[in-house]
């Protein structure tokens, strides 16, 4: 059993398979946390970990038990006005205007498994699994408002994900701040390891010490955004990949979001994670509920690689489209970089012909097919063909796609609208914008009020006629601009600040509807890039464009970054032209497949155009990526050597198949120095006891030898540097077992 409850002590016990979180029941009925960490034994106490003292000049509880001073003790979901000032869970406004709220436990409720959250991504359990959900009721005898904790303990992924239920049976109320969850840990000798950045260079790894006060990532762009990630790390300060503590959070929501880590006078960290509170209120009536996102708690004493490992098969198991979550992903090409939005069909054709003749899956049309779209300024909102570009329709297109034996993908960017378009015309309305306001426009285009039903049933209307006029295999949802002057003309005046977690219901309703009416459909979310790059994306669409950056260097510290919340079969990677649109970088077509083969493969250039030296090194490429696909989207990742925070000059990774009998290094170097030291590269994850051979070569390895002793790589040192330069090197390191 992963949750033990001792009913007489009010204390709750989850443990997953390495540990354990403790918390209990105060004496003023709020819930206090005790522990969370490495796994240690069930009592039916834990008085240590409970023990007060009085402090001076602190509010406490009443004047008789001077002990309980909220503002010194470990909670679970922290409430404002009571004598903790730290920043709350939540706060709420009454019908008279104040806002304290006096929640008090009332019962729990103890399921095996866990049910999908209604309307917006969650985990879910399978049934094989050994997950459990707690519930903790509690009630505001005042305004008859109930607040449900809810957890669900993966034990076997070593997760816990939390979210909370307000529901009201009294008179309304105003919702202020609703956050997913608290965590109040004992001391501040932590690291705050974040994954910030902008376009084109998004989720670069920062770390730095807690410090007093607040430390924060956010987002008010009504998307996750390219410059924070959800995804953080609270790790000791020795932790590195391979040893030592750290605490991994995430959250399953696209908005606006919240990220914080206080640190109080009594050198207690408190996190927060959940809706941003800002730019956020919701009005919460008679026998209404409001329902959280859902955070993603792991913890492990075993470093980086362990986290991001267990992270990796909660996804895969609990959260990831089933549908694709254990399929190989196809490689593809798209067009977008080789014609941008100047194509016909018998343009378009000889890259579909030439891709088939070099053995890529899928042909991706991108921005351009629809409408009257020859640039960036219209159409967007009229989802159907050119039929100046596609005399026969894309149905047509798609026919002689499919019919040389590839897959056919289409981009979409269905949240958004032009003025010039025929949509806009009919329905200006639908246009979000602050009344008698300038509008901001961002690339020529303004955004739909996805919380207005009607929108969402006119995009699944217009969308699921062209899957099946194409029959088509796999969209790419684009979403290229944050949201301004957010208001809906749909809302009262009253329930403003409701518009962004609802647009985001509407995203997911959208997204809900078509791949549940079209489940062999494979989504790809894209937000210029990397600007969507979150769990309640990948809840529908199971891999998401990582960054526009196609460059391989840029991509290096892109992926590594993504790496550590993520798993490499949620991020596509792409080899493009040189020089490189997004940085001007000339670098081989070797070392863009290597950095590229760590994700879901594909190409984006005019394969048309190249040599036929280049054709064929991209045929081998694609038969290489073949036959270790799995191995690269599915492999049990590792980073070997974590790069300089400054240099960034080398990085080397590695995928494990599930039986070790196959492993993948890589090691890459930006640039080259003078006369180095000797290099070795450390396996990880290997079986001790198996014998390996390394890039076929005849000397035979123990598993143990290759991780402990390592593989020497040779110095780079080009015999021809005009075609071969020393700089931008990747060197891939294929172990097999010997059988």
């Amino acid at each position: 059993m992963s949750i033990n409850v001792n009913e007489e002590h009010q204390l709750f016990h989850l443990q997953t398979a390495n540990t354990s979180y403790i918390f209990h029941m105060m004496i003023n009925g709020d819930a206090g946390q005790l522990y969370y960490g490495t796994k240690i034994p069930v009592k039916a106490d834990y008085l240590n970990l409970d023990t007060h003292e009085e402090h001076d000049c602190t509010n406490t509880l009443t004047d008789d038990q001077t002990d309980f001073q909220l503002e010194l003790l470990k909670q679970e979901y922290a409430s404002f006005g009571k004598g903790d000032f730290r920043y709350p869970a939540f706060q709420l406004t009454n019908p008279d205007g104040s806002r304290i709220s006096e929640f008090k436990y009332h019962h729990y409720e103890l399921t095996n498994g866990k049910d999908r959250l209604a309307g917006q991504p969650s985990a879910f359990a399978s049934d094989e699994d050994d997950s459990q959900t707690l519930k903790l009721h509690f009630l505001d005898d005042v305004n008859q408002v109930e607040l449900v904790l809810n957890y669900t303990v993966f034990e076997n992924e070593d997760v816990i994900v939390r979210s909370s239920t307000f529901i009201n049976h009294g008179a309304p109320v105003e919702l202020n701040r609703a956050l997913s969850m608290q965590l109040d840990l004992p001391d501040r000798q932590y690291d705050l390891v974040q994954f910030d950045g902008s376009w084109a260079r998004e989720r670069h790894l920062h770390r730095s010490p807690l410090r007093y006060g607040t430390q924060s990532n956010s987002s008010l762009r009504l998307h996750s955004g390219h410059q924070s990630n959800p995804f953080f790390m609270l790790a000791r300060p020795h932790t590195d990949n391979n040893q030592g503590a750290a605490f991994g959070f995430n959250l399953i929501y696209s908005g606006n979001f919240l990220d914080s880590v206080e640190v109080d006078q009594f050198d207690t960290t408190r996190v927060l994670v959940g809706i941003n509170p800002e730019e956020f209120g919701w009005h919460l009536g008679t026998d209404e509920s409001f329902q959280t996102p859902e955070a993603v708690l792991t913890y492990t004493d075993n470093g980086f690689n362990q986290l991001s490992q267990q992270l990796g098969a909660f996804y895969n198991h609990h959260l990831l489209n089933q549908n694709f979550v254990n399929q190989d992903r196809p490689i593809l090409i798209n067009n977008w970089e080789a014609t941008f939005m100047d194509f016909t069909e018998d343009k378009l054709m000889p890259i579909v012909e030439k891709a088939k003749e070099l053995g890529i899956e899928m042909f991706v049309l991108d921005d351009g097919w629809f409408g009257h779209r020859d640039n960036d300024l219209s159409s967007l909102g009229d989802w159907f063909v050119d039929q100046k570009k596609f005399i026969n329709g894309i149905g047509g297109f798609s026919y002689r796609v499919h019919n040389l034996g590839m897959k056919f993908g289409l981009w979409f960017e269905p949240e958004m609208i032009s003025v010039d378009s025929e949509l806009f015309q009919q329905h200006p309305e639908w246009r979000i914008g602050a009344p008698k306001r300038q509008l901001t426009p961002a690339r020529h285009q303004f955004v739909l009020d996805m919380s207005r039903p009607e929108v969402v049933d006119y995009l699944y209307e217009k969308m699921s006629a062209i899957i099946k006029d194409t029959q088509l295999d796999y969209i790419k949802w684009d979403m290229n601009r944050s949201i301004t002057e957010a208001f809906s003309a749909d809302l009262p005046a009253d329930r403003q600040l409701e518009f962004g977690h609802r647009y985001i219901l509407g995203v997911y309703d959208l997204y809900d509807r078509l791949t549940k009416a079209f489940p062999k459909v494979l989504f790809e979310s894209c937000a210029s890039g990397g600007g969507r790059f979150d769990l309640g994306m990948m809840y529908y669409a199971p891999q998401a464009w990582a960054s526009d950056d196609t460059d391989a260097v840029e991509r290096l510290a892109i992926q590594d970054g993504t790496s550590y919340g993520y798993t490499q079969n949620m991020w596509g990677a792409h080899v493009s032209a040189v020089p490189n649109d997004q940085v001007g970088r000339l670098t081989s077509i070797d070392l863009r497949a290597k950095v590229a083969y760590f994700g879901d493969f594909g190409y984006e250039l005019d394969i048309t155009k190249l040599s036929p030296e280049e054709q064929a090194t991209i045929r081998d490429q694609v038969v290489f990526y073949k036959q270790y696909r799995h191995l690269f989207q599915f492999g049990k990742f590792y980073r070997l050597e974590s790069p300089d925070s400054d240099a960034q000059n080398v990085f080397s990774w590695e995928v494990v198949n599930d039986d070790q009998t196959e492993a993948i290094g890589a090691r890459f170097q930006v640039l080259n120095g003078a006369n180095p030291a000797y290099i070795r590269f450390y396996f990880a994850g290997l079986d001790p006891e198996k014998q390996y051979t390394v890039n076929d070569s005849d000397e035979v390895f123990s598993g143990q030898e290759l991780m402990s002793a390592g593989y020497f790589v040779p110095r780079v040192m080009p015999r021809t540097p005009e075609k071969d330069p020393a700089d931008f090197k990747g060197s891939l390191f294929i172990a097999k077992a010997i059988k």
